[in-house]
């Protein structure tokens, strides 16, 4: 199981903490279930950067970056070394901690 705290660029939301997150999960389907909203135009196909992420630590517990998900990273709001999508952010077997970082939200059209 996993210990994941995710934080937030906006200033107004508090740290989440999630524990027993199990593997096989996307972090977008983690966040999802939680009530963390982030967004995700495409459905999770990976057909857009909407649910872009940045991984602080514990990235060894995820997927590898595929040449698809780094072609829509370049598209997202300041990517950085770390940024993710979260749709393509799938949970090893095992167990471990994570911290992520969620964009501002709000800089999104329609919000």
């Amino acid at each position: 199981m996993y210990h994941i705290t995710i934080e937030f660029e906006q200033k107004d939301l508090e740290p989440v903490i999630l524990t027993d997150v199990k593997p096989g999960d996307s972090l977008l389907e983690v966040c999802l279930d939680n009530g963390v909203e982030l967004h995700h135009n495409c459905g999770a196909v990976c057909a857009c950067s909407t649910c872009h992420m940045y991984i602080n630590e514990g990235s060894e517990h995820i997927q590898e970056l595929s040449d698809r998900e780094e072609d829509f990273i370049d598209r997202a709001i300041n990517p950085r070394i770390n940024s993710r999508l979260g749709c393509q952010c799938v949970l090893e077997k095992g167990s471990g901690d994570l911290k992520i970082l969620i964009p501002d939200q709000t800089q999104f059209l329609g919000e």
